[in-house]
């Protein structure tokens, strides 16, 4: 059986290597995972742009829809005022 032995040098230079490349490869990983996460990102901004156009225009509408209300129960009030003074009048002629 014949026995190997390996120069120094070259087991350090191969440990240096393997060392880099498990660098390397955590570095790749750490890359792949932010890529994930930044896309996620991405996703979830336009999800959030799109809910916000929504909801602006659903606030246009109930701003419209107060407004024309607030009509309404102004020329509600101005009637009911109305008939409150001709019948006090009628109250008065009688």
């Amino acid at each position: 059986m014949l026995s190997r032995t390996v120069d120094p040098p070259v087991c350090a230079l191969y440990i240096a290597h393997m060392s880099q490349s498990d660098s390397n490869d955590q570095i790749e990983l750490d890359l792949k995972k932010l890529e994930v996460r930044v896309e996620e990102l991405i996703r979830a901004c336009s999800q959030l742009k799109s809910e916000n156009s929504s909801l602006k225009v659903q606030q246009e509408g109930l701003v419209a829809e107060r407004t024309a209300l607030i009509e309404k129960t102004e020329l509600a009030r101005t009637r009911v005022e109305a008939m409150i003074g001709r019948l006090k009048a009628m109250e008065t002629d009688s």
